[in-house]
């Protein structure tokens, strides 16, 4: 096909890979759902065996090893890997509510969230961090470890009491994690700035995708 002719059907051709990237990220959703489902079911299944003494704590390297001989295709089955698949039904089998949004983040991140999430409101919290704003496992356990479940609990009534007086601030939390602006704690407003433009994604995922921009007076 001759460039004037690609040229001429751009915007069609973009349309059509739109759809295909649509389709991709739907069939992706899926396959993960299905894959967080089958780890639900064996964590069910090793939880029962466990709990009627069917099973001890050897059986489950047993089956990793069994899984390694005779089906070596199949990958993910390692111990620890089993193990989190029983703690991942063991921590959800009582709240649908966050067994249904847990399949809707990547295992790497359930994981994360189970090894580190010590009470079901913290598990939501972080489970609805990471589906609104489709963390990767690495921003995701940036979050975590910034402590951010814990600060914002902690600093929900001092927003409310302010947001209430000023109207427009209403994507404002008032303590963020900038430790990755690299600033010493004395520091000029000139390097502060510096610091943010060079960390510009960071500093704007740490706000969070619903942050609203909020003009310097007398200045859009």
């Amino acid at each position: 096909m001759s460039n004037e002719l690609a040229s001429k059907y751009h915007v069609e051709f973009n349309e059509i890979i739109e759809i295909i990237e649509r389709s991709r990220k739907n069939a992706f959703r899926a396959v993960n759902a299905e894959l967080l489902f089958m780890y639900w079911e064996i964590g069910a299944y090793i939880s029962d065996k466990i709990e009627n003494n069917d099973w001890g704590k050897s059986v489950v390297d047993d089956f990793s090893h069994f899984m390694k001989i005779n089906r070596p295709e199949l990958k993910g089955f390692s111990s620890s890997n089993v193990w989190r698949m029983r703690q991942y039904y063991e921590t959800y089998c009582n709240n649908e509510n966050l067994a249904i949004l847990s399949r809707e983040i990547t295992w790497s991140n359930n994981i994360a969230i189970m090894s580190r999430a010590k009470t079901n409101e913290a598990r939501e919290f972080y489970l609805i961090l990471t589906k609104e704003n489709k963390y990767a496992f690495r921003e995701l356990k940036r979050q975590i470890d910034s402590m951010i479940y814990e600060r914002t609990m902690i600093s929900n009534e001092k927003n409310q009491l302010f947001i209430a007086k000023n109207a427009g601030l209403t994507a404002l939390r008032d303590s963020y994690t900038l430790e990755f602006l690299d600033v010493p704690t004395v520091h000029k407003e000139k390097e502060l700035r510096k610091s943010i433009v060079a960390n510009i994604r960071d500093f704007i995922l740490e706000f969070g995708k619903d942050f609203t921009r909020i003009p310097c007076s007398g200045r859009e």
